[in-house]
């Protein structure tokens, strides 16, 4: 779980927060607060804790929460992941919108500063993700991930 109350990055561990309808509480997402109404498909921003490690054995200097996730998961099959599937992350349920794209704000996590390098757009499997709270919860560090809906494709 990491947070970050001004919107920036990283975005900061911590014991445990509340996923809202409207977000995460305790964080600040101007782009989905200020630029999108508070679109409530980009309340949590996840990422995947062995894409995290992939990158940093090809020498990039991204660590956990450097590139604004709320959720670092680990064990999903990252590439198999589609808009519209269900997960139940600690005592929330969480359902993907869309993949989130890189900005220059995460830069910071990649060498040369391409952050281009998780662009769903240019290599499918990669990405973070956005997703909505269907049922709000509290989520702490180790928790369960699982598929709500079993089978679902």
């Amino acid at each position: 779980m990491n947070v970050r109350g001004d919107g920036g990055v990283p975005k900061l561990p911590v014991r445990a927060a509340t996923l809202r309808l409207d977000g995460v509480e305790g964080d600040y997402n101007k782009f989905r607060t200020e630029k999108r109404n508070g679109d409530a498909g980009r309340a949590v921003c996840i990422f995947s804790l062995e894409r995290i490690h992939d990158l940093q054995r090809e020498g990039h200097p991204i660590e956990i929460g450097t590139t604004g996730e709320n959720l670092t998961i680990e064990g999903l099959d990252w590439p198999s992941l589609k808009v519209g599937m269900k997960f139940k992350v600690g005592g929330a349920i969480i359902e993907l919108s869309e993949p989130c794209a890189p900005c220059g704000v995460i830069r910071e996590s990649f060498k040369e500063q391409k952050f281009s390098r998780i662009d769903h757009n240019l290599e499918i499997g990669w990405s973070r993700w956005l997703a909505s709270v269907i049922d709000e919860g509290v989520v702490s560090p180790g928790d369960s991930v699982s598929f709500e809906y079993p089978g679902q494709s």
